[in-house]
Order: structure tokens, then C-alpha cells, then sequence
């Protein structure tokens, strides 16, 4: 903490971190900076500025220069998700595929072309991997599997928990002793630093799509990485060479999605723990996926054509993706997944009547009886 204060409750930062200036400033709301260029008569002092970023990725000290090298606004969200994540820094591209993307091209460039991930993984990326788009190459194993994979190439260790769109929960601290000197990078957009922080389990990186639980509204597109500042230096220069930047405005957006994530979790969990305890003692359900640790993602196979549920749903939105403040069902094996071999798929878990729930914060009878309207023809377990 600056100043060497105590350490504050993820509430208090959630609402306060990244903002800490403003009163001083005279101001309550942060503002918004869209500007794409900053003036500067000083062009020796600008240029070893410049030459200091390309020698470290650090953020450029003093005004700002252009908008490709960091922007004001987008520079409070990643120094508030860095403190609710418990990182030394972090850094946000345009998408959360911008963010792996990144991440892979840092460590290509040093050679590290190889990487080792755990299945189930968010469809895109299990295809960036498996597809070697950016010329990585993928070693698929179990989480017991993971020591012995590796390699000296081996530039990354990938894993999500609870992963999509199974749920199934990693222990992150046993990976991250399985990694050794690895780098370990944990998505943690379905729990959130609500529900876990992967950095204290020892993965330095942590990965949100946050399109989804931190921007919370279905209206920002953005992805995030938290790690420690030198590998934030790398990120940097990836960004402002691919040019995967982020809004100015979508940093603004989510920097007031994390003000209320910590309450945005914690009651659509527990509607979701609550769809949960129903789904689970009805005879239509084959089986319920939740997590251990809870939240607001839920996962469930049913007996019947789980394309009729998401036609018949009305107040549920049948849609992709997830984390907004209104419930969202969609069919991974048809839409998030598609992308991944049908083989592969069921192998990892992700059945072909597996059906995905994000809850939102709806009055929780009321996802009910949409939700047993839509289930009402199923046929239930004989």
C-alpha cells in the first residue's frame, strides 16, 4: 500500500483503488482522457523516455505520450485489478484473446515456444493453442501430468479454475509447485479476486476476459493480465507493437465494474447456489456442475434436447458469454466450444447436453419458473 498504510478489505479497494487521487484533485468521478496524442516540447526528454520503454516495458514516467504507449484512464482500472489481484502490476488489451495472445508472444519471442495446459479450457483459447496461430505448440495433459510434460522450451503453463464450461476447480498452488521456474497463468474469470486470488497460490499470471465479471454489464469488451512488473514490461511492448490497446473508455467502464464486483458476485452466487440446489432434485437434470468455491456460473446436463431449453427460455438471455448483471444460458458444444474437435470436447467434459448457466441478479424465483418452463418438456430420469 502506498505510504505504507494497512492493507484494506477487497470491498474497500474494489470502490477505491485506482481512484486514490481524485479528491485531491478535486474530483469525485475519474476522468475519461480519449486523447490519441499528448504535446510535448521537450523531444530529447521524450525520446529517452521512449528509449527507456523499449529497454523495459516500464510505463513511461511523467505526461503522456501517445495513446498506443498507455492511456491515463486505462492505466487507474489496471492499477485497481493489480490491487484487488494482489499483483505488482497489470495490463489490458483490447480482448481477453488480445491478453493470451500477448502473453504467448512474450514468451515466443525468448524462445519458450512450448506450452502445457489442462483441458477444459474457453473454446478460442484451446484453439489458439491447438491451431498454433502464433506458433506455439500445445501439450495437452492432466493436472497430474503437468512435471513430466515439461520441457526446456516450455514458455507457459495454461490453466482455468474453475474452468469453462465444466467448472471443474484446479488445486492452483500444487500446479504451481508442479510448474518449478514455469510460469504459471490461471484464468480467473469465472471466481473473480472475489473468490480467489491464483497469485497467492503462486501463478504469476493471473487472466480475465474481463468482457465479463469486471466490466459486469455485457457493454465492454477488454481483457486484463496480472503478473508482477517485469513481465508487465514485456506485456507492454507486445501491446504497443501488435497495437492490441484498450479504450479509453472501456478502462472508465470497467474501472466502475470493479467498484461493485465484490457485491455483483456475491448475490448472483447466491442465486446460482440456490438454482443449484433445485436443478440438483430435479428428475429432467442428469447432472449439476458447481464449484467448490462457489459463484455464479453453473453447468448442467439434462435428459433431453438442451436446444429445446434454450429456445423455450424467455426472461433467461440465450446468449454467449457470461458475468452480467442479467442470467445468460447458452450451448457450449454449439457456440463457446464449437471450435474445439467433438472429440476433445467430450473427452475434457463438455458433453453434447451440457448446458451453461450464468446467473445474474434477477429475483431468484423468478429464474425459476423460467427455468422449469423451459425444462417442463424434458424427460426426465427413468
Amino acid at each position: 500500500m502506498a505510504g505504507g498504510s494497512a492493507p484494506r478489505a477487497l470491498a474497500t479497494e474494489a470502490v477505491h483503488a485506482g481512484r486514490d487521487d481524485l479528491a485531491r484533485q478535486g474530483l469525485h468521478a475519474p476522468p475519461i482522457d480519449l486523447s490519441t496524442t499528448y504535446p510535448s516540447y521537450d523531444s530529447r526528454g521524450e525520446a529517452a523516455r521512449i528509449d527507456a520503454f523499449t529497454t523495459d516495458g516500464a510505463a513511461p514516467e511523467g505526461p503522456p505520450v501517445y495513446g498506443r504507449l498507455g492511456n491515463p484512464t486505462v492505466a487507474r482500472f489496471e492499477t485497481a485489478l493489480a490491487r484487488l489481484e494482489g499483483t505488482e502490476a497489470s495490463v489490458a488489451f483490447a480482448s481477453g484473446m488480445a491478453a493470451l495472445s500477448a502473453v504467448l508472444l512474450v514468451r515466443n519471442a525468448m524462445g519458450l515456444r512450448h506450452v502445457v495446459a489442462v483441458r477444459p479450457l474457453y473454446g478460442c483459447s484451446d484453439h489458439l493453442l491447438t491451431a498454433g496461430l502464433l506458433g506455439s505448440e500445445v501439450t495437452w495433459v492432466d493436472p497430474a501430468g503437468i512435471a513430466d510434460a515439461l520441457r526446456p522450451d516450455t514458455g507457459l503453463v495454461l490453466v482455468e479454475s474453475p474452468a469453462n464450461p465444466t467448472l471443474a476447480e484446479l488445486d492452483l498452488r500444487a500446479i504451481a509447485h508442479a510448474c518449478g521456474s514455469v510460469p504459471l497463468l490461471a484464468d480467473n474469470t469465472f471466481a473473480t479476486p472475489v473468490l480467489q486470488r491464483p497469485a497467492e497460490q503462486g501463478a504469476r499470471l493471473v487472466l480475465h476476459s474481463a468482457t465479463k465479471y469486471l466490466g459486469g454489464h455485457g457493454d465492454v469488451m477488454a481483457g486484463v493480465v496480472a503478473c508482477d512488473e517485469e513481465f508487465a514490461g514485456r506485456l507492454r511492448q507486445v501491446r504497443f507493437a501488435t497495437g492490441g490497446v484498450l479504450h479509453p473508455l472501456a478502462g472508465y467502464l470497467l474501472l466502475r465494474g470493479l467498484s461493485t464486483l465484490p457485491v455483483r458476485v456475491r448475490a448472483a452466487s447466491s442465486n446460482a447456489a440456490e438454482l443449484v440446489r433445485r436443478l440438483a432434485a430435479d428428475p429432467r437434470v442428469a447432472r449439476v456442475h458447481y464449484p467448490r468455491l462457489g459463484g455464479a456460473m453453473v453447468a448442467f446436463e439434462i435428459h433431453g434436447d438442451p436446444h429445446e431449453v434454450i429456445a423455450a427460455v424467455r426472461l433467461i438471455t440465450p446468449a454467449v458469454s457470461l458475468g452480467s448483471v442479467d442470467t445468460l444460458i447458452q450451448h457450449p458444444a454449439s457456440i463457446s466450444h464449437r471450435i474445439v474437435n467433438a472429440e476433445d470436447r467430450h473427452r475434457s467434459g463438455v458433453s453434447d447436453r451440457l448446458l451453461r448457466l450464468s446467473v445474474g441478479l434477477e429475483d431468484v424465483e423468478d429464474l425459476w419458473q423460467d427455468l422449469d418452463g423451459a425444462l417442463g418438456t424434458a424427460p426426465a430420469r427413468r
